[in-house]
C-alpha cells in the first residue's frame, strides 16, 4: 500500500523543494537556498504558514517584490545556475511587482522560482480583493502577465496538480538550455487545501546537470575553419562563467594564441592581465578588442547571445568574409549570424577542440599585434584612473580607486546607467566573479538587491555595490534587508544629479540632456544641460536616506576622501554606504565603437539634424552576416 502524507498544497510544495538537489562534475548541492517573500492575504495562510511550520527551508523577509527576485537572480549567477531561491508574494500588485524580475531572470538565462498568490480557484466569492475581472473568461488573472517572461508557467488549481507541475518546473530550472523564470500561480484557497500526497514525492531528488558535447562532424568543421583563418578572435560570453570554463579557456588561448574580447556577462573569463585579454568588446568595448574585431576573419563566440552591445549594432566585424563559430548550450544562440553551430557545454567543447588543434597557433605577427593592443589599453586605463578632475571627481577615476582599493577577491555589483559601460571598459577583473553585471535587461534597481543575493551566495567575499542616484531612488529599500540579516555590503552611491547615462545619450542625439536632470522646473518647464547653474537642484539628501534605512554612511567630496572612505568602509562590520557627488558631464570615451539609437528623421532643432546625419553615416556600416 502506498504511503501518503496529508499536507496542504503549500506544505507539500515547501516539502518538495527541500528535497531538490543539483549535481555537476560529481559535486552535489541543494537547489534552493530558501525563500524570499512578502506576505499578504493571498499567501499568508498558505505559503506563509508552510514556511513557519518548516523552518528548515529558510525564509528571508524582503521589502520589495521586484528586489527579492533580483536577489535570487544574483545568487543564481554567483552559483553558476546550480542554486537559486524561491520568491513568494500575495496576489495582485505584489505578484505583478515581480514581473520585471521575471523578465530579468529569463533574459539573462538565470533560474528563479516565482510563487505568486492568485484568485480563488473555487470562484464563488469572486471578485476577490485585487482580482482582475474579465468579461471573456473567469480563468484569467494578473498572473497571466507572467507567461511571456517565464520559461515555464502553470496555475495550480488542485493540490494533486503539484505532482506533475513541480517535476516540470525543476526540469526547466536545472536545464542549461531552458532555464529562466519559472512561475507557479497559487490560488489562495488551494494553498490551504489538504491532500494525501505520496510519501515518495518528498524523497531526495538529484538533478544531474550534463556537459553535453557537440556533433563530432561540426567539431571537425570548426577545427578546419580555425586552421584556415588568419585573424581569429574569441568573444567570451556568460556561458564561459556558467560552465566553469575559465581555466579551459585560458589553456586554449595559451595553446592557440587566439585573443579574447569579453561581453558584459563574460567579463572575467580571462584575467585582465593576460596578454591576450583585450577586455570588453562592442559598443562599450576597449580600443584593443574593437580594433581586433574590426579585422577579424573568424569570430569564435563562446556562450554569447551576440547582443547589439556586443556587436556594436552589427558594425564591429567589418571583414567582408568574416565567418562565425558559435559554441553555445542552446541551438537558438548557436545559430546566430548563420555561424557554424557547436551546440554543447563550453568547458567540454573547449577541451575537445584543444586536442583537435594540437600544433595549431596563430601567426606570431598577429599575436604580437594583439598583445601590443592589450598593453596600449592598460596604459589608457592607467590614464583614466589617474585623472584628478575638479571640482567634482569623474566616474572613471572613482572606479580606479574602487578597483585598486578593494580586496582582490571582492565582487563588484552593478546594473544600469552609464556605469556598466565605463566598468566594462575600465574594471580589471582579477577572478571570474569579480565583475557582476546585470546587463541582459539593464534593469535599474537591481544593484542593492543584487548585492544582497551575491553576499548570501558568497558570504566570505567582500561585496561592493555601485549604484547611481537615479537607480537608488527606484529601489533602495533592501538596504534594510541587508541590515536585518546582518549582511555587510559596501554600497558606493554616486550622485550624478540625474540620469547620467541617458543625459549623455540625449546630448549625442542633439537633445541637450532634456528631462534627465534632477532639478526643479524653470518657468514651468524642465530644461537641458545647457541651462547651467540657473536651475535649482532637488536637494535630496541621499546620505541621510541611506542612514535612515540602517546603514552606516560616509560622505566623500574629493578623490582622496573617497579613498579614505573606502578604507573605512572595509573596516566596518555592517552595511556601509559611501556617498559622493560626481561630474555628470564627464565620461569615459568610446573606442572605435557605436550603438544604434535612431535619431529623429525630421526636426526644427539644428543639433538634432546634425545628429541624424551622423547616424546615417554609421547606419551604413551595419551588416547582415549571410
Amino acid at each position: 500500500m502506498t504511503q501518503t502524507r496529508r499536507l496542504t498544497t503549500a506544505q507539500a510544495l515547501i516539502g518538495f523543494l527541500q528535497g531538490q538537489y543539483t549535481q555537476r562534475d560529481g559535486v552535489e548541492q541543494t537547489l534552493f537556498a530558501g525563500c524570499f517573500g512578502i506576505f499578504g492575504h493571498g499567501n499568508v495562510a498558505g505559503i506563509g504558514q508552510a514556511l513557519q511550520q518548516m523552518p528548515g527551508f529558510r525564509y528571508y523577509q524582503a521589502r520589495n517584490e521586484q528586489a527579492m527576485v533580483h536577489a535570487a537572480i544574483a545568487y543564481a549567477k554567483i552559483k553558476n545556475r546550480l542554486q537559486t531561491f524561491a520568491c513568494t508574494t500575495s496576489i495582485g500588485p505584489g505578484a505583478t511587482n515581480m514581473i520585471t524580475g521575471a523578465a530579468t531572470a529569463t533574459i539573462n538565462r538565470l533560474p528563479v522560482l516565482l510563487l505568486p498568490g492568485d484568485m480563488f480557484a473555487r470562484r464563488n466569492v469572486a471578485p476577490v480583493l485585487q482580482q482582475l475581472e474579465s468579461a471573456q473568461s473567469q480563468d484569467l488573472s494578473v498572473n497571466d502577465c507572467f507567461k511571456p517572461v517565464s520559461k515555464y508557467w502553470d496555475r495550480i488549481n488542485r493540490p494533486d496538480q503539484l505532482l506533475t507541475a513541480l517535476p516540470e518546473a525543476m526540469r526547466v530550472l536545472t536545464s542549461p538550455t531552458e532555464t529562466g523564470a519559472v512561475t507557479l500561480a497559487l490560488p489562495q484557497d488551494v494553498q490551504t487545501e489538504a491532500f494525501d500526497f505520496p510519501a515518495e514525492f518528498f524523497n531526495k531528488r538529484v538533478w544531474h546537470v550534463a556537459r553535453n558535447r557537440p556533433d563530432t562532424a561540426a567539431l571537425h568543421r570548426a577545427m578546419a575553419l580555425i586552421r584556415d583563418c588568419k585573424r581569429p578572435l574569441i568573444v567570451a560570453g556568460g556561458g564561459v562563467l556558467y560552465s566553469d570554463a575559465t581555466e579551459a579557456l585560458r589553456k586554449f588561448v595559451d595553446q592557440t594564441g587566439i585573443p579574447v574580447g569579453e561581453t558584459m556577462a563574460g567579463k572575467g573569463s580571462l584575467r585582465y592581465d593576460h596578454p591576450l585579454c583585450l577586455g570588453g568588446i562592442g559598443a562599450t568595448g576597449t580600443l584593443a578588442a574593437n580594433r581586433i574585431a574590426r579585422d577579424a576573419d573568424l569570430v569564435i563566440g563562446i556562450g554569447t547571445r551576440y547582443s547589439d552591445f556586443t556587436t556594436a549594432s552589427k558594425t564591429a566585424f567589418q571583414d567582408p568574409d568574416v565567418r562565425f563559430i558559435n559554441l553555445n548550450v542552446t541551438e537558438f544562440d548557436a545559430g546566430k549570424h548563420l555561424g557554424l553551430p557547436l551546440v554543447g557545454d563550453a568547458r567540454a567543447t573547449l577541451e575537445e577542440l584543444a586536442v583537435m588543434l594540437t600544433g595549431y597557433h596563430v601567426d606570431d605577427i598577429y599575436r604580437g599585434t594583439a598583445e601590443r593592443l592589450h598593453h596600449m589599453w592598460e596604459t589608457e586605463v592607467d590614464r583614466i584612473y589617474a585623472i584628478r578632475h575638479a571640482p567634482l571627481p569623474s566616474q572613471g577615476e572613482l572606479f580606479g580607486v574602487l578597483n585598486e582599493g578593494s580586496d582582490p577577491g571582492a565582487i563588484m555589483v552593478n546594473a544600469a546607467g552609464s556605469m556598466p559601460g565605463d566598468l566594462h571598459k575600465l574594471w580589471r577583473a582579477r577572478h571570474p566573479k569579480n565583475f557582476h553585471m546585470e546587463y541582459g535587461y539593464s534593469c535599474m534597481g537591481y544593484e542593492i538587491a543584487g548585492g544582497l543575493g551575491v553576499k548570501l551566495a558568497a558570504p566570505e567575499r567582500e561585496v561592493i555595490v555601485i549604484v547611481g542616484d537615479g537607480s537608488y531612488l527606484m529601489l533602495s529599500s533592501d538596504l534594510a534587508t541587508a541590515v536585518q540579516e546582518g549582511v555587510k555590503l559596501i554600497v558606493v552611491l554616486l550622485d550624478n544629479g540625474g540620469y547620467k547615462s541617458i543625459g549623455a545619450l540625449s546630448r549625442s542625439l542633439g537633445q541637450d540632456g532634456f528631462g534627465t536632470r534632477f532639478i526643479k522646473p524653470k518657468d514651468g518647464q524642465l530644461v537641458g544641460d545647457s541651462a547651467g547653474a540657473e536651475v535649482v537642484p532637488l536637494g535630496i539628501d541621499f546620505a541621510e536616506n541611506a542612514r535612515s534605512l540602517g546603514a552606516t554612511v560616509i560622505r566623500a567630496v574629493t578623490i582622496d576622501d573617497f579613498a579614505a572612505a573606502l578604507r573605512a568602509a572595509r573596516a566596518t562590520e555592517n552595511t556601509t554606504v559611501i556617498y559622493v557627488q560626481t561630474d555628470r558631464l564627464v565620461g569615459v570615451p568610446g573606442y572605435d565603437s557605436w550603438w544604434d539609437v535612431q535619431v529623429a528623421e525630421v526636426s526644427e532643432m539644428s543639433a538634432v539634424q546634425e545628429a541624424r546625419q551622423a547616424w546615417e553615416r554609421m547606419r551604413a556600416k551595419e551588416r547582415l552576416f549571410l
